[in-house]
């Protein structure tokens, strides 16, 4: 019997020692490591954070959190183990990006990072690469006339505030979304607004007209001129062209007439047209 009660003693003795043991060795995560996929994003580069953890509870769930302008917005992380991963979307140029991490382990025990930041930047953009390449203004309606822009540099361009006028006045300014690769086109099509992005004014293949393109700081970059001003642009009249004015080469050459192209690169030949002035 002695032994009986010796033995029930010891194993109370040991589950007790278990039970203790599993109560001082329950607690919150260790936060190992936080790191970015990119350490300097531009506006173009989503930026996936990485987190490891270490402990003797696993994950049960991790979350990013990213703050922009004073608004938080939480992002649930996915892994396995102990490295988890989650994305902040791309942001515009200049925005300060904060950012921490926090995990609850199967033992409930929360452990948050420390806050960490990055600041978006783009490279300075080459607007002065930008060049008017073919204005169409003999579609039978307006929703088909347009207003076309070469990128003669070797990187695509925001058009965010570059502006297109006619005749003196803002008829188009462009948007953040709107971007024109590298050595390619972007075609503002519809006029008099027929279109979503179309550009505001009119445009005519008969009389005198004048088309600029300003980058975002007000800086001339390029113009399209036939005719003359005179008592107002529109008002003389001149020989009625039934194609494009393109440039040939696109975006370096001399106006010549050609078919129209929207969106697509230039003819390779084209007739003169005296009255544009070149």
């Amino acid at each position: 019997m002695k032994t009986i009660k010796y033995l029930f003693i010891m194993a109370a003795a040991t589950l007790f020692a278990a039970c203790v043991e599993d109560e001082i060795y329950e607690g919150p995560s260790t936060i190992v490591s936080v790191a970015p996929s990119i350490e300097a994003p531009t506006s173009d580069d989503p930026v996936t954070i990485t987190a490891e953890f270490s402990g003797l509870q696993a994950p049960q769930t991790a979350t990013l959190t990213y703050i922009v302008s004073g608004t938080s917005t939480d992002v649930p992380m996915t892994g396995s183990g102990n490295i988890y991963t989650g994305t902040i979307p791309a942001q515009p140029d200049k925005t300060t990006v904060k950012y921490f991490v926090t995990v609850v382990n199967t033992a409930n025990y929360t452990t948050v990072s420390p806050e960490r930041e990055y600041v978006v930047g783009d490279p300075p953009v080459e607007y002065d690469k930008l060049r008017l390449n073919e204005l169409y203004g003999a579609a039978e309606s307006d929703d088909g006339k347009f207003i076309e822009i070469y990128n003669n540099s070797n990187t695509p361009i925001k058009l965010k505030d570059v502006v297109l006028r006619k005749d003196g006045s803002t008829t188009w300014t462009g948007l953040e979304s709107e971007v024109i690769p590298a050595h390619g086109v972007w075609a503002v099509v519809g006029a008099k607004g027929t279109t979503e992005r179309g550009f505001s004014s009119g445009f005519s293949n008969k009389k005198s007209v004048l088309v600029e393109l300003v980058d975002p700081s007000g800086n001339l970059l390029d113009k399209f001129q036939r005719g003359e001003e005179a008592d107002g642009w529109g008002n003389q009249s001149l020989p009625k062209v039934s194609g494009s004015w393109s440039r040939v080469p696109d975006g370096t050459g001399q106006w010549l007439i050609t078919d129209p192209t929207v969106g697509a690169l230039n003819a390779s030949t084209g007739e003169e047209d005296p009255t544009v002035v070149q």
